[in-house]
């Protein structure tokens, strides 16, 4: 994050999103801000410094998600997406709104995990291979020969021998020396074997752990979670783990003992630690559909008051310590990313509260016949590129042409005119129907490459678009 300045920022989010160049801005600039208060020397000043929280306006599919999703990747962050209007549903008792946290910290955790993982990689796939080589060839591994050599080598103290009985040890130590020499180039052969894959295939039995879940029916687990227990580690010595022998090949093997190994070098208490910092300094929560939310709530209907719900989301936003059975979690430094349509409501709806605590208010364009065009030809995970690499794999190499493209893009911006604004989401259903034919097909097709153009994409759409009812539920 320290290497990226606010301009290389929207850089890289250019390559995945089209247009929005001002929520681009309002995010890098937020990223850059993190790095900037981690340097600052003034600890008082530095705890008074609190994110720029963001408020995204604007439709479905314009590219709100998608920016978010990105931003946390590009600077390493802990991320999750939560739907808030889950909050308001008809008869919900499920977790409460802090659940959020607990959640972004097991993502956290997971990710701090893989990269310790990817620490001792080398180390746990030796030890992996020490596993499977002592399946392979019992007795024969390093620990057991110098084992067995210090055991044939060595004699017990005060055992006086005459030279005659000298001259028979060393006959005896040289017939062990050649066993054991044997033992070691044998090992050699089956480890330069192990390594080229000569084994992968073969099955072997190996003991793993049982999946069977040790769980206790509990109705709410957010008090557990707000007294910080772990039941499992709580209930670890009176259920402990079963294992169960069961035959998977040599790669198989190699990939499971890897991952126990890794387990064994590194320390979770040191993980957890690592995880709970980086939720508090670095954490991103994108709220989504918080429009769903505004307004006040109404003397009418079952649901949970929306209201509410906004409530019990403000003292997360503001900072506020939640429980967790990994420990407590500040949540005063995390980067908030709000969005939602607003066709209903307006950003004015929420409680004054709430809207003070996202000063950073963006708003996303719709996108048009041109926008679309780009989208299809440009980011590195563009759709046609996407199809492309899927066919490929049937031996057809389709080729996109210029009109061909312009024809998607137009019949996607007709049809969210004409029909429900769904953004670039549009261009996903345009392209498999375009694409059904030949995707189908495509195993008994002529290998080689294969041109779609404008006439192909009308011939396939024409008819949809043109029966107007049709294509609300097709297209």
């Amino acid at each position: 994050m320290s290497d990226l300045t606010p301009k290389e920022v929207v850089a890289e989010l250019d390559k995945y999103i089209i247009s929005q160049d001002e929520a681009k801005k309002s995010v890098a600039i937020a990223l850059r801000n993190r790095y900037r208060r981690k340097n600052i020397s003034d600890e008082n000043i530095k705890d008074e410094i609190i994110p720029k929280n963001i408020l995204m306006i604007g439709p479905t599919g314009v590219g709100k998600t998608e920016i978010a999703r990105r931003l946390a990747k590009l600077a390493g962050s802990p991320f999750i997406k939560i739907e808030v209007s889950k909050f308001t549903e008809v008869g919900y008792v499920g977790r409460d709104v802090e659940s959020m946290v607990r959640d972004l910290l097991e993502t956290a955790i997971r990710m701090v995990k893989d990269e310790k993982s990817k620490e001792v990689e080398k180390e746990a796939a030796r030890r992996a291979k020490e596993r499977i080589l002592e399946i392979l060839l019992p007795g024969t591994s390093k620990k057991d020969e110098t084992s067995t050599s210090s055991k044939q080598f060595q004699l017990a103290p005060g055992f006086n021998t005459d030279t005659e009985d000298d001259e028979k040890d060393k006959e005896d130590d040289s017939e062990k020396n050649k066993l054991v020499e044997r033992q070691q180039r044998r090992r050699e052969r089956f480890l330069e074997r192990l390594e080229d894959g000569y084994f992968d295939d073969k099955e072997i039995e190996i003991q793993v752990e049982s999946k069977t879940p040790k769980t206790i029916d509990i109705f709410s687990n957010a008090g557990v979670e707000e007294m910080g227990i772990n039941m499992e580690d709580l209930l670890g010595s009176l259920m402990p783990s079963k294992t169960k022998n069961k035959k998977v090949t040599v790669a198989e093997a190699r990939e499971i003992f890897e991952e126990q190994e890794a387990d064994k070098l590194i320390d979770m208490d040191d993980i957890i630690d690592i995880a709970r910092e980086r939720v508090q300094e670095e954490g991103i929560i994108f709220l989504d559909e918080i429009d769903k939310i505004a307004g006040r709530e109404s003397d009418s209907g079952p649901e949970v008051s929306r209201e509410g719900v906004q409530r019990d989301i403000l003292p997360i936003v503001e900072g506020s310590t939640v429980f967790t059975k990994y420990g407590p979690v500040d949540t005063e430094h995390i980067l908030f990313i709000a969005a939602g349509a607003f066709h209903v409501s307006s950003p004015a709806d929420l409680i004054p509260e709430l809207q003070g605590r996202f000063p950073i208010r963006v708003e996303l364009n719709s996108l048009s016949k041109e926008n679309f065009a780009t989208i299809l030809r440009q980011p590195e995970n563009a759709l046609t590129k996407q199809y492309r690499a899927l066919l490929e794999t049937e031996g057809l190499d389709i080729v996109f042409t210029d009109s061909a493209i312009d024809a998607i893009a137009g019949y996607a911006a007709q049809i969210n005119e004409q029909t429900e604004n769904i953004g670039a989401r549009r261009l996903h259903t345009i392209m498999e129907k375009v694409l059904e034919e030949i995707s189908f097909e495509a195993p008994e097709m002529d290998k080689g490459e294969l041109e779609i153009d404008a006439d192909y994409v009308d011939d396939a759409l024409a008819s949809v678009v043109q029966d107007r009812d049709l294509s609300r539920y097709i297209l």
